[in-house]
């Protein structure tokens, strides 16, 4: 996960989730019905899931949403658009019958596989 992070972020270290859009960039419309890929850090969410109390699986539907919110467009670079994911992600869960599994809370930074720079599309 370090790796992918260092990678495509630029950003040293592990992360939990990343996500890799393939709607984007020049080779967007060969995948014009696939959003893309989501790898989740089962080490990570583990530990989370433990830290927080709510065990493996809620950390995982978690990590899950919201690495596909950022597939969609989603991102938490400032309030604003935090609020927004945050908002997005509760009621995901809770449509899913999972409640959020924990307080959503500030992550290190975007989690989108999108290299530094690269514009998304919304």
């Amino acid at each position: 996960m370090a790796r992918l992070n260092r990678t495509h972020r630029g950003v040293e270290g592990p992360t939990d989730v990343l996500a890799f859009p393939l709607r984007e960039g020049p080779l967007g419309r060969l995948t014009p019905g696939l959003l893309g890929d989501v790898v989740i850090s089962v080490e990570s969410a583990r530990r989370q899931g433990r830290e927080a109390g709510t065990g493996l699986r809620a950390e995982l539907a978690l990590l899950l949403v919201h690495g596909i919110l950022h597939l969609l467009g989603y991102d938490h670079a400032d309030g604003g658009e935090r609020r927004r994911m945050w908002r997005k992600q509760r009621s995901v869960l809770h449509a899913c019958g999972a409640a959020a599994p924990r307080a959503m809370r500030s992550p290190r930074g975007p989690r989108s596989g999108r290299r530094p720079g690269q514009e998304r599309e919304q």
